[in-house]
């Protein structure tokens, strides 16, 4: 029997990036806009290559989902060596993805058993339950078992963010304009979670220091962390960097966390300079 065949998005991050190619996943571009111009992310665009852009005077960036068309065609493809496929996108609240990803299974129906997840969630968030997925078709389970096992970890999946220029977040509609112009005037730091995989505020800080303990207050309420990746615009690490792993490894010794940039696309709310942290909470045993 043919193995479950993996698709996500582009939104997905992979802590080693050579994980969708030694794991049979497919990924789908989402298109990045600076007006007139198109990229499409993880293809012709990196990260760095997006955050070059932001200085040039380009205007906001944009991200946009895969096409319906895009998807029958990336399934298509697939349903010629599997008969089942199993699809898991960025969160429904923060694009038309998943919704595309369904109509474009609609075109091999019949022919191709496809499930299509909604993540509620982005980022190492999307891509751990990606790997998740992966690897349990490499060890032969079920399009079903495989469903289960990742809606299972969709709940226990959580997200906090500072950001430092909420223009962004306003031109993608997450945020009021004089919102953000207000915040702007006041020096406030907006601090964000995904909530049912939508980004909405939590509180406001002022400094980044106090944006970096709110971090580690939200990681230090969990008594089991599974997964957890910081996430962060600049590749390298900086003294916020430092900071925060110094902070969390006084309530986590011996575990080294993540630090990644976060991708083009996340980049399009958050912009630049921003900071956040993905948690996967442990399952905790039964007594």
């Amino acid at each position: 029997m043919p193995k479950v065949r993996i698709v996500t998005d582009s939104t997905a991050h992979f802590l080693d990036p050579n994980f969708p190619a030694q794991h049979d996943v497919t990924v789908v571009p989402m298109t990045i806009r600076f007006g007139k111009q198109t990229f499409k992310e993880g293809v012709d665009l990196t990260g760095e290559q997006f955050f070059k852009k932001l200085g040039n005077g380009l205007p906001l960036p944009t991200a946009a989902s895969p096409t319906p068309d895009q998807f029958a065609a990336v399934y298509e493809g697939l349903s010629k060596t599997t008969d089942r496929i199993l699809s898991v996108h960025l969160s429904s609240k923060l694009s038309s993805t998943v919704q595309n990803a369904r109509l474009g299974a609609d075109t091999v129906l019949g022919r191709c058993k496809i499930h299509v997840i909604d993540s509620l969630t982005a980022s190492t968030g999307l891509g751990f339950l990606v790997e998740v997925a992966a690897l349990a078709a490499e060890h032969g389970a079920s399009i079903d078992e495989m469903v289960r096992l990742v809606r299972s970890k969709i709940p226990r999946l959580y997200a906090v963010f500072f950001i430092e220029h909420t223009e962004f977040l306003a031109n993608a509609g997450r945020l009021g304009k004089a919102q953000a112009r207000l915040s702007t005037m006041l020096g406030i730091k907006p601090f964000l979670t995904v909530e049912e995989g939508d980004i909405v505020p939590m509180e406001k800080v002022r400094t980044r220091q106090q944006a970096i303990e709110k971090l580690v207050e939200f990681v230090i309420e969990f008594s089991d962390v599974e997964h957890l990746a910081i996430l962060q615009s600049d590749p390298h690490y900086t003294d916020d960097t430092r900071l925060l792993l110094e902070r969390l490894a006084m309530d986590f010794p011996k575990r080294d966390w993540p630090v990644v940039a976060y991708s083009p696309s996340l980049a399009t709310y958050l912009g630049p300079d921003a900071m956040g942290v993905i948690v996967c909470e442990g399952e905790l045993e039964a007594e």
